[in-house]
């Protein structure tokens, strides 16, 4: 993100929205290393997300459904914020054709626990 404009202050979820598509259902908004990364994600019909090496957090844009993680299903709306530790297993079951979620990863990567 360009340090010489408004963007680095503000970022509208109307604006990062529009440069999503079913080919690319998430946009990085800024990426501070291993510090933070903020992006938006809007997957469309499924979430093929994986477990990912840093925490994170989500907090719900718009929509509704369902998420898992670990063995724990939640319902979920906007508002809501939902916390997944690094490597454990999680995604949205079902969710509404308006869903979009602010996704926020945080700290260094970690390494897999060993099994």
């Amino acid at each position: 993100m360009a340090a010489d404009s408004k963007s680095d202050i503000q970022m509208t979820l109307a604006q990062v929205a529009a440069r999503l598509s079913a080919e690319s259902p998430f946009n990085i908004v800024f990426d501070r290393g291993d510090d933070i990364s903020v992006e938006l994600y809007a997957p469309v019909g499924t979430d093929k997300q994986q477990p990912h090496e840093r925490d994170e957090l989500y907090i719900i844009a718009s929509g509704h459904g369902t998420f898992s993680r670990g063995k724990d299903l939640v319902t979920f709306e906007a508002g809501d914020l939902l916390y997944v530790p690094a490597y454990v297993p999680h995604r949205f079951e079902s969710f509404s054709e308006d869903f979009k979620t602010w996704v926020i990863f945080y700290g260094p990567k970690r390494e897999r626990p060993a099994v």
